[in-house]
This record gives structure tokens, C-alpha cells and sequence, in this order.
């Protein structure tokens, strides 16, 4: 039996025609971001309007009816800036305009306008940590180390007698030192610039006030044009120390430099970026009493515990922050509360609403990692990660997967993260089951993870693959006629498809519908508080929100029987069967 078979969504209206169906007026209040749900496109694997293999920005315009029948808010685009796609658009060349394999900025221009006519706000990525190598700054810098751009970039002389060594021990994210020897224009060697990341990828140096200036300009460039907000990647890493440029602790276990973002580290949380965070806010806030509502941040820094991320959100400084412990927590019912219970007690005490995310570009599917032995970390009841901390970008899970197992738990997953208080994140073909693909050929694989590691971790390709539309074998709908796509797709993900999803009711495609349609129109759902319910087993989650709202997730190996007199809203199983099965969720009307 497959992992949906004879499950049902909605006892009160059928998923094959949800309430949530067409577009929906744009909340245009101050407030808005506190209780969205958004929905993350990586532009690449998304939808391909012209057939050339790559998704595009014409293509999101065709498929907005779908998000708007989906029931999303907003829209988070990943980079769909110029670049040389090294490290899929996070190596960005020019910030103020799109990659011609995705379109025009006259195309951005038209998915605004349009988007906002349907209801759905957009969101796109800023990279303020590092640019391409291609970027015009970058390349004048390299060309003469007299030029006043050198100065945008960290360039720093090395270590040894003739400089052959790095100026420090910091390690880059992708593998190897975070620093690249240059080569002057005579053949002699140069100096070293700092790369966090990729090698193509140059950290910029906000020590320079230029660099500022600039990040001011792009950030008004985009609202201008009526972008609503953006998702800052590595919001915890443009400031660094650049005056001492100290070495980071060896590990004591691999013996290399380690990556832990620990506090006090000179690359990672430094002081410096809250006086970043603020200048932003300020320009955002610049913007709030147009008549589209607030323009917002979101802030991707892998923290832990909470109280340290917090600090992202408090008056003045970023509107909301990935709740990150929420994607790397175990599937268990012991973590998932303290997970809850800590990122709630932290939000609140400065007044912040939750953002809770489950997936994203960076990570393994939700599906595939809730099918496998190892399901994410152990969570104490303070908010710490126990045990191993991987750096969470790279993390890989070998063991076998169990999709069906898998995909029963994404599903209650996925109704638990869309009934807690405050804003949540969908990632593009999360609504659909997706499992990650874990045989791509090598030479498909174009993560610069893969090459950096030295050929031994795979990297993110694998949840990158572009969405399956319709058809019986690939491209399965994701462009006209028969381009394949840039990663390609596997052969019997017909199962996976938005054609077949959408004519079955106990598709996970359409759980999602009901479930958004249900949060929309309910009064408990979103922003808010919630309260833990009593008397219920150990493996067992219930909390009501009010008015008269019940979640309740069953992590055990029995089934919990429904409370006399609830009416069951959405189920992820058999919403006629008067319990909550294994591995299961369902909302209630109490």
C-alpha cells in the first residue's frame, strides 16, 4: 500500500475542490509577515516557460495560479541575480538585475505586479556576505592591487617568509581554507583573499563603508520596484574580525580548524552585524506606510540555542529569523517539544513571532529524512543540540531511506509546523512528498560541495531537482516539449506529479490545500500563543489554541483515540477512523 492510500484530508469539504482555490486579496496590513506562509522557489527547478531546460521567471508567472490555490502568502525566490550559477546563484555578479537564463528585470517587473493581483507577496534572496568572482568589482580588484576596489574585498598579505602561507586558519564551509593566493598581473604571487564559501565566491568587506553604501542602494533599488521583503543568507557572517584576523580552535577530533559558530568566534554572530541589521531595518521601515503594508527581513543563521538567535529579532534589528532547530530535530515526540516549548519562550520574550522551517535548498527532503534511522538531533529541554552538531548545510544521512514511513511523517509534519504560533516556510515540492534524489550521477552533480570535499560528500543537488508537473516520464511538464531539465529527473516520478496529485484526494498536495485553506479562515491559527494539552500520553503532542482549536500528533506506536465531540478538521490519515494512527496528525474543531 502505498504511504496514502485510503487517507482522507477534510471530513467538511472535499480536497479535490479546496476552499483555498483561486486568488485571495493581498493583506496589506503592517503585520502581515507575523502569520505568513511562504513558499520557497528555487527559480532553477521551479517551472521552465521556454523550453530550454532551465526554470525561469516566465515560468513562475504561469504556475501562480497554482500557489494561489495552494493558499500560500508570499513567495521566497532563491538569487535569480546575474552569475555564473557556481554555487547555483549564490555567487552573485550583478545585484540589480536577473540571469538571462531566467529573464529580464521587465519579467520580475510583471511576476510582482501579477503576484500581488493574486494575492502572494514576494520575497527574494540578498547575498551580502560575498559576491562571484565575476563581479565587476572583483575582477578590477584582481587586476590591479592598487585599485581602490581591492579595498571592497579582504585581501590580506601571507603568513611565512615569502607569504606562502594563509593569513589564518579559517576554514571555508565547502571544504578546504577560506583562502585563495592571487597572482599579480606580472606572474608574481600576490595576496590572499577571503572566501567563506566557494573559492569563485569573494567575502565583501563591510568594514568599508562603501560596501554599505552599496547594499543601501540594492535593498531600495528592489522595494522600489515593489519587492515586499528579503531573505538574508548568512545573516550572521558580514562582520568579522579583520584587525587581528585571529585563528579559529582546531578540533580535537578531525584536527582541522573548526567550523562551530561559537561564541565569541571572530567570523560567525560577530558584534558587528547588528549595527548591519539596524541599517536595514531603518530602510525597511522607510517603506511601511506605503499602501502595500510592512517590507521585511528574514534571517538565515544557523544558531542554537534560541536565545542566542533571538537576538536577530529584537525591536529594531530583523523582522523575523529561520527557526533552524525546527528542520534539524529528531522525529520524536521528546525533541519536538523542547524544540517548541524553547523557540516560543525566546520569540515571546522579544516579541517576535516564530518562523518554522522544515526544509529549504540546503537540506535533505523532508520525506527521505523522516524515512531514515537517523532523523535529525536530540534536543534537551534548555535548547540545546545533543550530541552530534554537523554543520547543518552539509548534512548527509546514508542510512536506507523508508519513503513510505517517511512520507507518512512528513505529512504530520507538515500539519504540525502549519498549526504552531507564527509564520512558516514551504519548500518548492515539499506539498508534493518529494523525496530527495540519492543517485544522481556524479557527473550531473554541480554543488560545489562535491568538488570542495573532494568528491566525497555529494552535496545539495539532490533536493534541487526540478519539480515533476504532469506527463508519464520527464520532464514530466517542467518545460515544453521534450528539454531535460538541468538536473535530471527520476523515472517514475509520475507518482510525484501536480497532475496526479491534483486529482487525488489523499494526495499530500491536497493536505497542503485543506490545510492552508483551514489556516487561512481560522481565527486560532498563525500568530498567537498556544497551550499544551493534559492528560495525554508521553509520545503523544496535543495543544489547543484558541477559539477552540486542537492539534494533536501521535509519535507513538499506538493509536490515540479522538476526544468525544471534536470535529476533525484535516487529518493526515483516515479522517474516519476516530484516532490519530502512528505517525500521524490531525486538527481538530473542539
Amino acid at each position: 500500500m502505498s504511504s496514502n492510500d485510503s487517507q482522507t484530508t477534510r471530513t467538511d469539504s472535499p480536497a479535490t475542490a479546496p476552499a483555498g482555490s483561486g486568488a485571495h486579496r493581498l493583506d496589506t496590513s503592517p503585520d502581515w509577515w507575523r502569520s505568513a506562509v511562504v513558499y520557497q522557489i528555487y527559480p532553477r527547478s521551479f517551472a521552465d516557460a521556454d523550453g530550454d531546460g532551465t526554470g525561469d521567471v516566465r515560468g513562475i508567472i504561469d504556475r501562480l495560479p497554482y500557489l494561489a490555490e495552494l493558499g500560500v502568502d508570499a513567495i521566497w525566490i532563491s538569487p535569480w541575480y546575474p552569475s555564473p550559477l557556481l554555487d547555483g546563484g549564490y555567487d552573485v555578479a550583478d545585484y540589480r538585475d536577473i540571469n538571462p537564463d531566467f529573464g529580464s528585470l521587465a519579467d520580475a517587473d510583471e511576476l510582482i505586479a501579477k503576484a500581488h493581483e493574486a494575492g502572494i507577496r514576494v520575497i527574494i534572496d540578498l547575498v551580502p556576505n560575498h559576491s562571484s568572482w565575476d563581479h565587476p568589482a572583483f575582477r578590477a580588484a584582481l587586476a590591479d592591487p592598487a585599485a581602490p576596489e581591492r579595498d571592497l574585498y579582504i585581501f590580506r598579505d601571507g603568513r611565512g617568509p615569502n607569504g606562502d602561507e594563509p593569513p589564518n586558519n579559517w576554514p571555508a564551509v565547502f571544504g578546504g581554507p577560506a583562502w585563495e593566493r592571487t597572482t599579480n598581473p606580472d606572474g608574481t604571487p600576490g595576496q590572499w583573499y577571503l572566501h567563506l564559501f566557494d573559492i569563485s565566491q569573494p567575502d565583501w568587506n563591510w568594514d568599508n563603508d562603501a560596501v554599505a553604501d552599496e547594499f543601501d542602494s540594492i535593498l531600495r533599488f528592489w522595494f522600489d520596484r515593489g519587492i515586499d521583503g528579503f531573505r538574508i543568507d548568512v545573516a550572521d557572517s558580514m562582520a568579522k574580525d579583520l584587525e587581528q584576523l585571529p585563528d579559529v580552535p582546531v578540533d580535537s577530533v578531525t584536527q582541522q580548524p573548526t567550523h562551530e559558530k561559537f561564541v565569541g568566534s571572530p567570523i560567525w554572530d560577530h558584534p558587528g552585524v547588528e549595527r548591519i541589521h539596524k541599517r536595514w531595518r531603518a530602510i525597511a521601515d522607510s517603506y511601511a506606510d506605503t499602501e502595500m503594508g510592512g517590507r521585511i527581513f528574514v534571517s538565515e543563521a544557523y544558531l542554537t540555542p534560541a536565545e542566542r538567535l533571538v537576538r536577530y529579532v529584537v525591536p529594531e534589528r530583523l523582522h523575523t529569523t529561520f527557526n533552524f532547530d525546527a528542520l534539524l530535530a529528531e522525529w520524536s515526540a521528546e525533541t519536538q517539544r523542547n524544540v517548541i516549548n524553547t523557540t516560543i519562550a525566546a520569540h515571546t520574550a522579544v516579541g517576535a513571532p516564530c518562523t518554522w522551517v522544515l526544509a529549504n535548498h540546503d537540506n535533505q527532503r523532508v520525506a527521505t529524512r523522516y524515512g531514515k534511522t537517523r532523523t535529525g538531533a536530540a534536543f534537551a529541554a534548555d535548547g540545546s543540540m545533543l550530541g552530534e552538531t554537523a554543520r547543518p548545510n552539509m548534512i548527509t544521512n546514508d542510512d536506507a531511506t523508508d519513503l513510505e514511513l517517511g512520507r507518512r511523517r512528513s505529512r504530520a509534519a507538515a500539519l504540525l509546523e502549519l498549526a504552531l504560533p507564527g509564520g512558516a516556510y514551504i519548500y518548492q515540492g515539499d506539498e508534493l512528498g518529494l523525496p530527495e534524489v540519492e543517485d544522481l550521477p556524479t557527473e550531473a552533480l554541480q554543488d560545489p560541495v562535491w568538488e570542495r570535499s573532494g568528491h566525497i560528500q555529494r552535496g545539495r543537488d539532490g533536493c534541487r531537482v526540478p519539480l515533476p508537473w504532469s506527463g508519464a516520464e520527464p520532464p514530466f511538464g517542467f518545460g515544453p516539449g521534450d528539454a531535460q531539465p538541468w538536473l535530471p529527473q527520476p523515472a517514475d516520478w509520475q507518482r510525484f506529479s501536480v497532475e496526479t496529485e491534483d486529482t487525488d484526494p489523499a494526495s499530500e498536495l491536497n493536505l497542503y490545500r485543506a490545510a492552508l485553506a483551514e489556516r487561512r479562515r481560522n481565527p486560532a491559527l498563525g500568530d498567537g500563543t498556544l497551550i499544551w494539552d493534559e492528560g495525554v500520553p508521553d509520545d503523544v503532542l496535543s495543544f489547543t489554541r484558541e477559539p477552540g482549536f486542537r492539534c494533536v500528533v501521535n509519535f507513538g506506536a499506538q493509536a490515540y483515540p479522538l476526544p468525544d465531540g471534536a470535529r476533525v478538521l484535516v487529518h493526515s490519515g483516515d479522517a474516519g477512523s476516530g484516532v490519530v494512527g502512528t505517525d500521524e496528525a490531525v486538527w481538530l474543531a473542539v
